[in-house]
């Protein structure tokens, strides 16, 4: 009996390390659907586009709207319904246009705080991905210290982590002479996420953190981005493994290295930003993870028809 279980747990332990040799591919966008209504047909096109290329999982970074539309709970029903309609697992992280931004008139002058507890009764109402297939999720909600954050999301895939993280357009919520304890609160949330997901990524071949806001625009950080960038050049410093940033906001496809050591000459160069097409360039990129490569990600663009 004592050989038939070595036996078994070496082939457990043979299948567990081929599933983490495997190269696998993963698909990024955000900033869309904006212009209405004729980018619903174009979403509808692009959610076809990915289901033909049959990713392990999807990522929208947020901004599932312009700053300019409605946001009504009638068009988030309607985007959730879209989330849905993928074949493989989709994962989501909120944007500025979906709560920040909703006390602009044109958005329809919502409380934003409103809003955003909106999106997370309807967008993060409990641990599974979006999409036909499903995936299991882990939150930071499950700190009761984070509670409230159920949004800031992680996930293991083929020997690599990955994770959402709270961070948005549009000064991310910090309002110079206002209110500011949700900035706050989320600032301290994402600063402990930030160390989580690292300790969780030590024992894997790399680590990919999505979210929406661009924080090297114009080659700048902005100051409510700098404890942030802060905690990032420090661990990945320390982590020495391939980091990679999927980011939305901006618009425009970007892959650099925006990070730089202490001397700020030398760049970190185990992090990698990508940045996703978004509003009127309506097109997702695909990355490819080797991990017996030593750059373990590559990047590719997707462009529809």
């Amino acid at each position: 009996m004592r050989i038939i279980s070595l036996f078994l747990l070496f082939s457990i332990l043979s299948i567990s390390l081929s599933a983490q040799n495997k190269k696998f591919e993963f698909i990024a966008f955000g900033d869309m659907p904006y212009r209405l209504p004729a980018d619903y047909t174009r979403f509808e096109t692009l959610i076809k586009q990915v289901n033909k290329e049959k990713p392990a999982f999807s990522v929208h970074v947020g901004d599932f709207k312009s700053g300019s539309t409605l946001c009504s709970d009638e068009y988030f029903n309607k985007i959730h319904g879209y989330f849905e309609t993928f074949s493989q697992p989709l994962i989501y992280t909120p944007g500025d246009n979906e709560w920040t931004d909703c006390n602009r008139e044109a958005a329809g002058s919502y409380n934003p705080l409103e809003r955003l507890s909106t999106l997370r009764k309807l967008f993060f109402s409990n641990t599974k991905s979006f999409g036909k297939k499903k995936m299991e999720l882990n939150t930071q909600a499950e700190d009761p210290a984070f509670s409230e954050y159920v949004e800031n999301l992680s996930w293991e895939y083929g020997g690599v982590q990955f994770a959402t993280i709270h961070l948005v357009g549009s000064n991310n919520n910090f309002r110079p002479g206002g209110d500011n304890t949700e900035f706050l609160g989320r600032e301290k949330a994402n600063l402990a996420w930030i160390d989580e997901v690292y300790r969780r990524a030590a024992d894997k071949k790399g680590l990919v953190f999505f979210t929406q806001a661009d924080m090297f625009n114009g080659g700048k950080i902005a100051p409510v981005f700098q404890e942030i960038c802060n905690k990032l050049s420090e661990l990945s410093r320390k982590y020495d493994k391939p980091v990679l940033w999927v980011n939305g906001d901006s618009h425009r496809f970007i892959v650099d290295k925006p990070l730089l050591n202490p001397d700020k000459r030398s760049t970190i160069l185990n992090f990698t930003r990508l940045q996703v097409f978004g509003d009127a360039d309506m097109a997702s990129v695909r990355i490819s993870v080797d991990p017996k490569s030593k750059e373990l990600f590559t990047v590719r663009q997707l462009l529809m028809d």
